[in-house]
């Protein structure tokens, strides 16, 4: 479908205050602003997270008063409604969880401050019995600065859409100097990050999502349908794991544990997502929705709750006396080292809760269970080109390297010789941890649909245990904005590559930017892989990559 419009806000409407909010607090009300739209988020049956942020007039730093309603789609029949104040002490942010709903039913819903009026958003709770088809769209990384959001354009436009599942990278911690990520393309397009320095305060995550819900078409996506939402790593620092990660330095950035503590804070702020229950810790964000009687889906948290450190080639992959004196790195030691039954990507009580979902769910007769996950999970070795080229087709490739990054390549292809994976931050990088998560795929009887971001790559994997066994399978999605490693390499065909390293590779991309719509049904669940014709203009075009089928009895195909 073509794309010629910068947002589709204008299907929803502004509304009228129509009387609704009363003439006393009209009067008594600041002359506010919605200027980041309207959101919904984490349906279940009875209820779903309604959210908008006000602003209020430059030097204003009272309460604010704020009125909500939700309506029926085909009338001006009022369901539920009530009002609740806001302030500086969360940002002027505003998060209803609206009960007393339908199960499986649509409705609209708005806010007013005195006679102003947010937009209209769109929402639907979740079925309770019957099998009617589900449909997904899944989304991750979207860099400000990276490229226009296209992609959430062309959802606002899907007909139909149950729910956005974003994977992670809902923001970037980086700053906006000229060597900084994403500032390549963000001052062609006037996309620069605010406040133009690495974020770590409070205040300062706090403009950070301000400036991204700024974006028309992230909030016409917001306005279409809920979204349910989990972080990765850039909501808080880059490669984020429980103590610490790889963009954060406590010599001169302070105690990790309180940039967590803040940057989660800004983050159940901002995003239209439920808050932790009484005594539940802010970041196990890890929970389920079910669909009727078709579908589950969980929701895991890989970060910030169970993940030790990740390993890193440069500092972990050592070197050992060869058999002539000289140096040679000793892959047995960092086999070993990556191997560790310590290293983790869940705790342990995450995994027992999953395994427990995941069999309560299949005991229901549900037909499908999809995880949302961060990162890939399937066992991906990096390419050894030299066995897929010539010398001197490998030489003519390194010519096209842009100079900035061919060390870095020529480094990548040497180890990838050695049949080392190509990401160690992904589940390859905790083997162990893996297996013990195929042992409660089994251990509960499901083979699920896993979804995954984080990689800036489409994929389509089919995921083995380390005995062969088939125990899932995978569909990663594309960036809406983010580079790729394929976009700094010219015109090498990295995801063919990848495809004929690797068993468990069914179908990669590295180079498009999109999303992945994901409908469920009864008897098969379609996988359509939505790519975007660019991420530099408007207009543009969105077009069907590639489309798979996979049915409950284990076959997956390319349509």
């Amino acid at each position: 479908m073509k794309m010629n419009r910068r947002g589709l806000l204008g299907l929803f409407g502004a509304g009228a205050a129509g009387g609704y909010a009363s003439a006393a607090m009209a009067r008594q009300s600041p002359a506010v602003r919605f200027a980041h739209g309207v959101a919904s988020g984490d349906p279940l049956s009875d209820r779903v997270i309604l959210w908008t942020r006000i602003t209020p007039p430059e030097g204003f730093v009272g309460p604010v008063m704020v009125q909500w309603r939700v309506l029926e789609t085909v009338s001006e029949t009022v369901v539920t409604s009530g009002h609740v104040q806001t302030g500086q002490d969360r940002d002027y942010t505003v998060k209803i969880d609206a009960t007393g709903l339908k199960a499986g039913a649509e409705y609209r819903y708005q806010f007013f401050v005195g006679e102003v009026a947010s937009p209209e958003g769109r929402t639907r709770t979740l079925a309770v019995n019957g099998v009617r088809p589900v449909n997904l769209a899944v989304v991750s990384c979207q860099l400000y600065p990276g490229g226009l959001f296209n992609a959430y354009e062309a959802i606002a436009a899907l007909p139909e859409l149950d729910a956005v599942v974003h994977l992670g990278d809902y923001i970037y911690e980086y700053g906006a100097s000229a060597s900084d990520y994403g500032m390549a393309t963000g001052p062609m397009l006037n996309r620069i990050h605010e406040p133009a320095h690495e974020i770590i305060s409070l205040s300062d995550y706090r403009i950070r999502h301000a400036q991204y819900k700024t974006d028309a078409d992230l909030q016409s996506a917001h306005a279409r349908a809920p979204f349910i939402c989990v972080w990765d790593d850039h909501e808080t620092a880059n490669d984020a794991w429980i103590h610490g990660a790889e963009n954060h330095q406590p010599e001169t950035e302070g105690d990790f544990a309180t940039r967590k503590a803040t940057a989660l804070q800004a983050y159940y702020e901002w995003m239209p997502i439920r808050e932790a229950a009484a005594g539940q810790m802010r970041e196990a964000i890890n929970r389920s929705f079910h669909f009727g009687d078709l579908a589950s889906l969980m929701m895991v948290e890989t970060r910030l709750t169970g993940r030790t450190k990740a390993l890193e080639y440069t500092s972990d992959l050592t070197a050992k006396e060869g058999p002539d004196g000289e140096p040679v790195l000793d892959i047995e030691a960092f086999a070993a080292l990556r191997d560790d039954p310590s290293r983790a990507m869940m705790s342990s009580g995450q995994h027992s809760w999953l395994k427990n979902e995941l069999a309560a769910s299949k005991g229901t007769g549900r037909k499908w269970q999809v995880l949302g996950n961060q990162v890939v999970m399937a066992r991906v070795a990096g390419p050894d080109v030299s066995r897929m080229m010539s010398a001197e087709q490998v030489a003519g490739l390194m010519a096209q390297i842009p100079e900035a990054y061919r060390d870095q390549f020529e480094q990548a292809l040497f180890l990838f010789k050695m049949g080392l994976p190509f990401n160690l931050d992904a589940w390859d990088g905790y083997p162990a941890d893996r297996e013990r998560l195929y042992a409660d795929f089994a251990e509960a009887g499901v083979k699920p649909i896993v979804l995954s971001g984080d990689s800036h790559a489409f994929w389509v994997n089919d995921l083995k245990d380390a005995s062969g066994h088939r125990r899932a399978f995978e569909l990663g999605t594309a960036s809406v904005s983010s580079p790729s490693i394929a976009d700094a390499l010219g015109g090498f065909p990295l995801g063919q590559a990848l495809m004929q390293a690797n068993d468990e590779v069914v179908f990669c991309d590295q180079s498009a930017k999109g999303f992945v719509l994901l409908d469920l049904y009864e008897d098969r669940a379609e996988a359509r892989l939505m790519a975007v014709s660019t991420i530099f203009a408007k207009p543009f075009e969105t077009t069907v990559l590639a489309r798979f089928n996979i049915t409950p009895d284990e076959e997956i195909s390319r349509l």
